[in-house]
């Protein structure tokens, strides 16, 4: 018979409870704040209610009713300093973040609404409502509710979207030695969500400062926790990380402030992350008026239950008895907050008829549509700029990859903001291809080697860098891991400016690399400049030089909008010259060049096809201009270099590598003969992979990748329309 030993997690896990003598002892003046705080957000809420009803809030209405306990308890305890983030169901939180900054001194619930608190209030509605004064200029609305300055750092429409940007600010604070926090909070659909448990994981593994706070309410929309998992106590999902937590009555919000107290203290002294359940219920359906019993998935026994058990109410009869409050008082302030919504919603509101509308000056102008996707590069301009064919100083010859090892060095020198993190980065002598050779000996503690989870590392690098005090740069090892991160790649990094307002920057460089011809197979052989060009958030560079990977790796550190920069294993071992002894210039983002000039046709390339189209090009002693695009981003393509090149040609060939189904060239053609159709003598062609993936086979991948023989073979037809 087998012996056994019972195991013991690392980390303790407690339910906390309230005692009479827990509310008899606490400072009235917190049970003043904690009162006021939810008479407002239940009166914002019910306001948001009331306009949803008449049709004047577009999109959905997440209301947080019955939830405010959690928001308020756990909030109050916070310094001004301290940062949340939530989910689409996140005004209270919001508000409580909001309200609690502006109010550092807290609020008393026989006060009037005004100043700063109504302000909030108001900015919060507008925003709610797509309007112009709102904290996102009107472009967040309910579910992207940011405000940097008093540490809301955004909800978040993905569940649990938001979780690894959470993880990135708590980075922040730990490595600037703050004792600063971050919470994070979540309802119980996201706990299952693969990116919260590997935060969860990275955060524990990296002592994070962060407090993961579930919302359990107990209904993800209408599927129960206990369809959804066999441990409906969700805060156990701490315990496999070494996690403590706590699991608290989130109708209580006492209770819940004591439970973020203590993990506080926890958080701050440097030991790590902490995980709070607060089990609470929203009154409402998913979205909307109606209660969830008018849909059938819930009881109205269930919910007269959870609403006897009111935070509202629970805080304001304890007042009473401690003779702190009266219930006429309570009424007036419930009157107060009542009132002060009604004047908000009215500012922003006039009458259509018998119904109500929008002021109609007070919607964002159509022109800011497209108003900061990206920032401008003014913060490049005054930077040395360099040309291998025009530089004055000596040059050497370096290998491709010891260049991308070496500007980087250089640039971790001169700015110690800069941070490295991936997989297998700080071994084997600079990872997989020896591109970081040397740096996590030059410097110890910045370059991070992280698990194999894409989604949380580079999450936790995109909040890093929306903190704006570190400058990450992330490696994936190969692109196609994109997918495997694809919500923090598109919908979190990619949009984050333009979904805030504009001006929410995220300095942030992913590496990556193609290695099509290395026998790796379809899932790690893909070019992803197609991808993320769809994405506009995003600016793109293909360095095919030693030299340009030196000029725009500074560019893409320097720019302050999240920059790929792909790379390819062909390239590495090239030998190419670089600057002897200079490593701080730059080549400007959107700067295209012409690689060799001709006549009778354009070439447009990037990475490795740059050197095998010149290869082909030279051999057959052709007319063809060539030109390297180094900029592939919609907003950084070189159109004064292209456009030239083709008015004196006519003729264009779009060259890349990889599979016709993720084409760069695809959209690249189509732009082409939208600006210079008059110019062109024929269709633009395009010469790309096969549909298929690269295989394994040698064979297989060869056919389906592009070589000189196609290159070779796609010129000649070009020029053979010509009549040549």
């Amino acid at each position: 018979m087998p012996d056994y030993e019972e195991l013991s997690p690392l980390a303790p896990w407690r339910a906390l409870r309230t005692t009479k003598r827990d509310w008899d002892k606490t400072d009235p003046a917190l049970l003043d704040s904690l009162l006021t705080q939810l008479h407002l957000i239940r009166a914002f809420e019910e306001e948001v209610l009331v306009l949803a009803g008449e049709g004047l809030v577009h999109g959905p209405v997440h209301s947080s009713i019955g939830q405010e306990g959690g928001a308020v308890g756990s909030i109050l305890p916070l310094r001004a300093t301290d940062q949340v983030s939530g989910s689409h169901r996140g005004h209270h939180q919001f508000l409580a973040k909001a309200l609690s900054y502006v109010r550092p001194q807290g609020h008393d619930p026989r006060g009037a609404v005004e100043g700063e608190t109504k302000d909030v209030l108001s900015k919060t509605l507008a925003e709610i409502l797509g309007l112009s004064q709102g904290y996102c200029r009107g472009r967040g609305g309910s579910m992207h509710l940011r405000w940097d300055a008093a540490g809301a750092l955004g909800t978040n429409a993905i569940v649990g979207g938001g979780v690894p940007p959470g993880a990135g600010a708590a980075l922040a604070h730990k490595l600037a030695g703050t004792g600063d926090v971050m919470v994070v909070y979540f309802g119980d659909g996201a706990v299952n969500i693969g990116a919260v448990l590997e935060s969860m994981n990275i955060a524990a593994a990296w002592s994070l400062p962060i407090c993961f706070f579930i919302e359990n309410n107990l209904y993800a929309v209408a599927t129960t926790v206990a369809e959804s998992t066999r441990e409906a106590r969700l805060s156990g999902r701490a315990l496999g990380f070494g996690i403590p937590a706590w699991r608290v009555d989130g109708m209580d919000p006492l209770a819940v402030h004591l439970a973020m107290g203590e993990a506080l203290a926890h958080m701050r002294a440097g030991k790590g992350p902490t995980v709070i359940e607060a089990e609470v219920y929203r009154y409402f359906h998913q979205n909307g008026p109606l209660p969830g019993s008018a849909f059938g998935y819930r009881s109205k026994e269930e919910e007269a239950d959870w609403r006897a058990r009111d935070p509202l109410d629970r805080v304001a009869r304890e007042m009473i008895d401690r003779k702190l409050v009266t219930q006429c008082e309570v009424d007036g302030l419930r009157a107060r907050a009542v009132a002060a919504m009604q004047e908000a919603s009215a500012a922003l509101t006039q009458a259509d008829g018998n119904r109500r509308m929008i002021v109609p000056s007070l919607w964002p102008d159509p022109g800011f549509r497209d108003v900061g996707i990206r920032g401008d590069l003014s913060e490049l301009s005054g930077r040395r700029v360099e040309e291998e064919h025009s530089y004055k100083g000596a040059l050497i010859e370096r290998k491709f990859v010891d260049a991308v090892a070496d500007v980087m060095h250089r640039r971790m020198e001169e700015d110690s903001s800069i941070l490295l993190m991936g997989e297998d980065i700080h071994r084997l002598k600079g990872g997989t291809n020896g591109a970081t050779r040397g740096l996590a000996d030059a410097f110890p503690g910045r370059v991070l080697g992280t698990p194999i989870a894409e989604q949380a590392f580079l999450g936790l690098a995109g909040g890093l860098a929306a903190d704006g005090r570190y400058k990450p740069v992330v490696e994936f090892m190969y692109p196609d891991f994109m997918w495997v991160a694809a919500d923090q790649v598109f919908n979190q990094i990619g949009k984050a400016r333009h979904m805030f307002g504009g001006g929410t920057e995220v300095p942030l460089v992913l590496r990556t690399k193609v290695a099509m011809g290395t026998g790796y197979g379809s899932q790690h052989s893909m070019d992803p400049a197609g991808i993320f060009a769809t994405s506009p958030g995003w600016r793109i560079v293909a360095p095919s030089t030693p030299f340009d990977y030196v000029g725009l790796m500074n560019a893409a550190l320097a720019c302050r909008d999240p920059v790929l920069v792909i790379e390819h294993v062909d390239l590495y071992q090239s030998m190419g010259r670089i600057p002897d002894g200079d490593l701080d210039y730059i080549i400007p983002l959107g700067k295209a060049l012409v690689r060799r000039e001709g006549r009778r046709a354009t070439v447009l390339t990037y990475l490795s096809m740059v050197p095998k189209c010149l290869a082909v090009i030279e051999r057959l002693g052709l007319d063809v201009e060539l030109i390297d695009l180094r900029s592939l981003d919609r907003a950084s393509l070189d159109w004064e270099t292209l456009g030239a090149s083709i008015e004196k040609t006519n003729n264009v060939l779009i060259v890349e590598q990889g599979a016709r189904g993720t084409s760069y060239g695809g959209w690249l053609a189509d732009e082409v003969q939208r600006r210079y159709f008059d110019w062109l003598d024929q269709p633009v062609e395009r010469l790309a992979g096969g549909e298929a993936s690269p295989s394994v086979s040698k064979v297989l991948e060869r056919a389906a990748i592009v070589g000189e023989a196609e290159i070779e073979a796609a010129l000649q037809r070009l020029l053979a329309a010509q009549g040549g």
